[in-house]
């Protein structure tokens, strides 16, 4: 097809279909590698030109096998571009750019958008608005984080995705007693101070280092929360140019423009500190948001962000001209939680305001949508007491009552 580019798209979760066939739509050749335990997930094969799977999945890859792999298709394919559709495959795709000088974020950039250390780092340079933090290689650093920076404090993995791995602190004892458990690989985690309150996220698009698209919404249940005690994970975008809209999509603006992300889809998280009612930076990635946020994003703005993302990386190595499409200004919610069945039956959530039900197995959940703000989250709140009490394997009332 005349004017056909060659795009290899890399992801170890099964996701990003919509990138997929709008690439190809688009009239390109498409290559997607992924992990070999996700070779019967309903991929779009119409879509692919070819699949290949590795071993592993997550950081387990072997590098080494990809770089060689990916250098064979080389010999007889013009390669344009390489695409990370998610959190684990940036530090892939930034070797294989680097290693094949193939143009996109190398592997500097791509350190601010996966390593957590990296990115309090570069937003402290940028003067971005941050919790203290501290590294873990030094014993001294740690004694004087601890002695000067008031409890709780939070040890984190600094490559995790999601909230995942995240232990809590209360005191210097317990602290170095999680730090000592952890032996040689302790400098894999960082620590900083536990900030209490609202945690929000805005999803937006890039485009020549400028946002051309972002939507700020809030947790109503902390991605944190619900990983250490469990609950019904919601979401909703917030009022439009309300305070906390302008104050968020400001922060977010110096970070992706401080972090260097030059174009695609960026998913960054927010606190709105409960005791001094600041904002500030809690992580970013160069990636469409997990848990089902894209159709929420869609629900509430008519963008589905991968099928814009893929369009901007075409238009780039086409040299054509990107133009996003007409924003619509309404809201959306959702309401996400594991389920005792294994395809759950929610048609008995029938009001007219719901436009998505989430396909996963063991998960009940659901998306609406409204030109009202107030009546998304009515929804979701009637939803959490209907989902935990007919659906969800979480029974512990107390543990649920906590996140409303």
């Amino acid at each position: 097809m005349k004017n056909a580019k060659t795009f290899i798209c890399i992801s170890n979760y099964f996701k990003g279909a919509d990138f997929l066939i709008h690439l190809k739509n688009l009239g390109n050749k498409v290559y997607l590698i992924t992990s070999e335990k996700l070779r019967d997930k309903p991929w779009p094969h119409d879509s692919i030109d070819e699949i290949f799977y590795m071993q592993g999945q997550d950081i387990d890859w072997n590098l080494e096998h990809l770089l060689l792999g990916v250098g064979n298709l080389m010999k007889s394919n013009q390669v344009d571009a390489i695409v990370a559709l998610d959190d684990y495959d940036v530090e892939k795709a930034t070797y294989l750019r680097e290693n094949l000088r193939i143009d996109g974020m190398g592997q500097t950039t791509g350190r601010y958008f996966r390593d957590k250390l990296a990115m309090r780092m570069r937003a402290k340079s940028c003067g971005i608005n941050s919790p203290s933090f501290c590294s873990l290689f030094n014993d001294h650093d740690i004694n004087t984080f601890a002695d000067t920076v008031s409890a709780p404090w939070v040890l984190k993995p600094r490559s995790e995705a999601s909230a995942s791995g995240i232990i809590k602190v209360f005191d210097k004892e317990s602290l170095w007693m999680h730090i000592n458990e952890m032996g040689n690989n302790r400098f894999k985690y960082l620590l900083e101070q536990f900030k209490p309150g609202d945690v929000y996220h805005c999803d937006s698009l890039i485009l020549d280092r400028k946002i051309i698209f972002s939507l700020t919404s809030k947790y109503l249940a902390t991605p944190m929360e619900i990983s250490q005690a469990g609950g019904v994970f919601r979401s909703s975008n917030i009022p439009y140019n309300s305070d906390d809209d302008k104050a968020i999509k400001k922060v977010n603006e110096q970070v992706l423009k401080g972090f260097g992300l030059k174009y695609g889809a960026a998913h960054t998280e927010f606190i709105k500190n409960s005791e001094d009612g600041e904002i500030y930076f809690l992580e970013t990635s160069s990636r469409v948001g997990g848990a089902h946020l894209a159709e929420m994003v869609e629900a509430a703005s008519g963008i589905n962000l991968w099928k814009e993302w893929a369009a901007i990386e075409d238009a780039l190595v086409k040299g054509k001209k990107y133009s996003l499409p007409k924003v619509k200004k309404g809201y959306a919610g959702i309401v996400l939680t594991l389920s005792k069945y294994q395809n759950p039956d929610l048609s008995s959530f029938s009001d007219p305001e719901v436009c998505f039900t989430v396909p996963l197995e063991y998960h009940a959940g659901l998306i609406v949508k409204s030109d009202k703000h107030e009546r998304i989250l009515e929804l979701l709140n009637e939803y959490v007491d209907r989902l935990v009490a007919d659906y969800s394997v979480v029974v512990e009332q107390e543990k649920v009552s906590k996140l409303h």
